[in-house]
């Protein structure tokens, strides 16, 4: 004949034993938590370098960051060197107020040079169209500073005369806040300097 006491024995064993198979289930998840953890990281660290010229290691994602920064500050000189010098009658204001949001204080002081010398008057009153062909730019890293040397090749196109330039300038690249769509790359153009400028023909 069972008793009450028979029947509450009977609970406390089930309960027991659901308590010990729950505490297993949770060593074994933890434990395979945990080597799934190891694996994953024991990958990440025979994956995430990379060698640098001299033999040192780099960290991928920075590699990566570089990169891309490099892949922007072309993008970026390249806006601006269109902006800058690919200009005529109609568009010269809006370009160069585009331009001016790339560079610091030297593109406009490079600016008003230009203006008070008289190149923009001149755009106007012989309706020049000034037209960019190639832009090669080449950014040089030197202690987490970017400096960068840009060749453009141009023509004035004086209707009769077109005549074709070759400026190298050069400057430093530093980051910004991107703001769209005036700065999307989130670059400044600083101590911005135009070394040389040839003519490379005169054709009528």
């Amino acid at each position: 004949m069972k008793t009450s006491y028979r029947n509450i024995y009977n609970v406390l064993k089930l309960n027991r034993f659901i308590v010990l198979a729950v505490i297993v289930c949770a060593f074994i998840s933890s434990t395979f938590s945990l080597w799934m953890a190891f694996s994953t990281n024991q990958k990440a660290l025979n994956s995430a370098f990379a060698i640098n010229t001299d033999g040192s290691i780099i960290p991928l994602k920075l590699v990566t960051q570089k990169e891309n920064f490099k892949v922007e500050a072309l993008a970026h000189l390249d806006l601006f060197h269109n902006y800058f010098y690919n200009i005529d009658a109609s568009n010269y204001k809006r370009n160069l107020e585009k331009a001016l949001w790339l560079g610091n204080s030297t593109i406009d002081n490079l600016y008003r040079q230009k203006k008070a010398d008289g190149v923009y008057n001149r755009l106007l009153q012989y309706s020049l169209v000034q037209k960019v062909l190639s832009i090669d730019s080449k950014v040089i890293e030197n202690k987490n500073s970017y400096g960068f040397t840009t060749t453009t090749i141009f023509e004035i196109n004086r209707g009769s005369i077109v005549d074709t330039y070759e400026l190298v300038s050069t400057g430093n690249l530093i980051m910004v806040d991107r703001n769209f769509p005036n700065n999307p790359h989130g670059l400044l153009i600083t101590d911005y300097f135009e070394n040389t400028l040839k003519k490379l023909n005169d054709e009528s």
